[in-house]
């Protein structure tokens, strides 16, 4: 055999004992359904629970803490999306996603029961490790069952599973708290487990990897450790401890310590979680920087401004929600847009600057509004922050996945989500912070003023839809205690759109690779969806868009120059016997007839061809490949790895070995699929 199908068979080999299971339509359809909706449940956890705080919050009290039961669950879904992805190559991906569920079930039952403020964050916090361990196993499920030409388009399905919650999230929020209660927020989350549960026990594979894959505990244990003490310094600041304290000083320097542990054991890891060698491209690190700036900015506003509509302008919960709409529609139109043009021009600077404008001037606007704003305006003002917030965020993933090299593929992306995501967990932390401090005084100073007429409970200014219910001249002033407490977090937020768009300017602009140019990205691969630190993954995604795009019309050029002496029916004829033999499976005319509904005799003159030739052997009723056969099949895998190495050229020098290794095993899944799925007669081989 020639070097190239040593190396292929070789990886396949590794991979073969843990191979999934060849799966029909049906079934592939079926994983994907499970998959999508577990995403679904993760994602819509982020947004939904926006529109029901003001009212948890006059239900349980606690409204120093409002910010935690959003930062609980984001701090502990961007830890586990760190850690889960190499826990289902050691366990199982089937397993993961199962537990992942069972963690975010528990954890949404507990939040629906929760009677007090604490109870509801620890519980939040459950849930958000099942969120993590969902978002990382999904995308790694539809590696695992989908062809690759046709990875993109599922991949891309997955992705606008966030466009919708985004949209959907406030809204169903919202109908939950006015028509049931918010606990159904929570509640409804049960069901939908365990319809996921039964699917995916009945259609998904088991697979893991063979080779056991080398996890950074201590780095994770350090940056999670250093993460939730810096966390918990902003949001217990000037709240429960002045800064001044003993507790907050030596929090902060604790998590200081942490960091530099962090990034001493990062430097020494075998596979480090976040390799420090990334931060030596500058493109990276502004876009690292730019991830975290703009995570911080967006959560903090999209949490706080359901309060804002809620307390000040009295509206609904289920209206806050569609109040919000032209700023998400803002986000997601200009986000899409933005990806296409990058890819379409390769050029991407402008677009961080753009929305660095977008993000500090939406914010500014927003501190501006008043009780008495109308819908336009509010709507104007959020369509602004809308499309800032849109141009920035898919731009910058987008740019470190075609400017890393191969080797730094898969922790480069993964790198970026995930200081976005923890951008996120500081941003609704600090702004947690500065409206508790906010509020506090003002609200003593509005009931020292004008205290509540005798009789009624000082808890009622705690619920919107009751104060709103009091005659105006005793709620105004505790609406304007929160109107100024609110409109402080969007006018302190406004400076971080700065430093956004001062970092913007610094974001160098470098050629992009052509492949960048084969497909529209992904929309979750901008706003939400953590790619696990897998290469080999980012790669297969990169090569299925390129398929997809050019792979047909490529391919017989490809095997023209491949120089094979066989035709691609015979091509075809050689693969479908060589698969079965790799997944222990009878070679016969019956097997080929049956998976593609051909009759036997169609296959039989070709067969029998290729056994005159050398290039097949028949044997007791079953075919086998010949060294002649085997050889035909390496110089198409061949020919596939040097079309896709011609392809990804400008990946650039470093671990040039390891991505045309990676190559030789993509091409050989070509092969694979190729010949399982495209049968002869009816589609040319390709």
């Amino acid at each position: 055999m020639s070097s190239v199908n040593v190396m292929t068979t070789t990886a396949t080999a590794e991979r073969q004992e843990n191979a999934p299971p060849e799966l029909s339509r049906k079934r592939v359809n079926a994983v994907f359904a499970a998959v999508t909706l577990g995403m679904l449940l993760a994602a819509l956890d982020q947004t939904i629970v926006g529109t029901a705080l003001p009212t948890i919050v006059g239900d349980l009290g606690g409204a120093g803490h409002l910010s935690w039961v959003i930062t609980a669950y984001l701090l502990a879904e961007t830890i586990m999306t760190v850690v889960v992805g190499k826990l289902g190559d050691l366990f199982g991906r089937k397993l993961m996603f199962q537990l992942s569920v069972l963690v975010f079930t528990g954890g949404s039952f507990f939040c629906g029961f929760a009677n007090d403020m604490i109870w509801l964050i620890v519980a939040r916090a459950v849930q958000g490790l099942g969120a993590g361990g969902l978002m990382v196993t999904a995308t790694a499920l539809v590696a695992d069952v989908v062809p690759l030409r046709e990875r993109g388009k599922y991949q891309g399905a997955l992705g606008s599973v966030f466009g919708v919650v985004t949209v959907l999230g406030p809204m169903l929020g919202g109908l939950f708290v006015d028509h049931l209660s918010w606990r159904w927020a929570f509640y409804v989350n049960v069901p939908l487990a365990v319809i996921v549960l039964i699917v995916a026990a009945g259609a998904m594979p088991s697979v893991k990897a063979a080779v056991k894959p080398v996890i950074d505990y201590l780095g994770i244990l350090l940056i999670g450790l250093a993460a939730t003490g810096l966390t918990l310094v902003t949001s217990w600041g000037g709240t429960q401890y002045a800064w001044g304290s003993p507790t907050i000083i030596g929090m902060a320097a604790g998590s200081v310590v942490l960091l530099a542990g962090f990034v001493f054991v990062e430097k020494r890891a075998k596979e480090p979680t976040l390799p420090m060698r990334l931060f030596r491209n500058p493109v990276f690190t502004v876009s690292a920087i730019l991830s975290f700036v703009v995570g911080f900015a967006m959560l903090g506003a999209l949490s706080y401004l359901p309060t804002y509509l809620q307390y000040v302008h009295g509206i609904s919960a289920t209206n806050s929600g569609v109040r919000m709409l032209p700023m998400v529609l803002a986000l997601l139109v200009s986000g899409i847009v933005a990806g296409n043009l990058v890819g379409k021009t390769g050029r991407y600077k402008i677009f961080p600057i753009l929305g660095g404008v977008g993000l500090t001037l939406g914010l500014y606007l927003l501190s501006r509004l008043t009780a008495t704003s109308g819908f336009w305006e509010m709507s104007a003002y959020l369509v602004v922050l809308g499309l800032g917030i849109g141009l920035s965020m898919q731009v910058l993933v987008i740019v470190v996945q075609n400017t890393a090299e191969y080797r730094d593929l898969g922790v480069a992306t993964s790198g970026v989500t995930f200081l976005r995501s923890l951008g996120s967990s500081f941003g609704a932390a600090i702004f947690g912070t500065i409206y508790a401090n906010q509020l506090a005084p003002n609200m003593a100073r509005a009931a020292a003023e004008h205290p509540l007429p005798q009789g009624l409970n000082p808890q009622i200014v705690q619920v919107p839809a009751a104060l709103h219910k009091l005659p105006p001249s005793v709620s105004a002033p505790y609406i304007q205690a929160y109107s100024d407490s609110l409109h402080a977090v969007f006018l302190y937020a406004a400076p971080v759109g700065l430093v956004a768009l001062g970092l913007a300017f610094f974001l160098k602009e470098v050629p992009l690779r052509d492949t960048s140019r084969a497909g529209a990205p992904d929309l979750g691969t901008g706003f939400a969806m953590p790619d696990p630190s897998d290469r080999d993954q980012d790669l297969e995604r990169a090569v299925g868009r390129l398929l997809a795009k050019e792979g047909r019309a490529a391919s017989p050029h490809i095997l023209a120059r491949s120089g094979c002496e066989l035709d691609r029916g015979g091509l075809w004829c050689v693969g479908q016997v060589r698969i079965r033999e790799r997944r222990d499976k009878p070679a016969t005319l019956a097997a080929v007839s049956e998976r593609f509904g051909i009759p036997p005799e169609v296959f039989e003159p070709v067969f029998s061809k290729l056994e005159l030739t050398g290039h097949l052997t028949y044997h007791n009723g079953r075919w086998a490949t010949t060294e002649l056969g085997l050889v035909e099949l390496d110089k198409l895998i061949e020919a596939w790895k040097n079309w896709l190495a011609e392809q990804l050229r400008d990946w650039g020098p470093e671990g040039r070995e390891e991505l045309l290794a990676a190559l030789g095993r993509v091409a050989n899944r070509i092969l694979d699929q190729a010949t399982d799925d495209r049968p002869y007669g009816k589609h040319a081989y390709a």
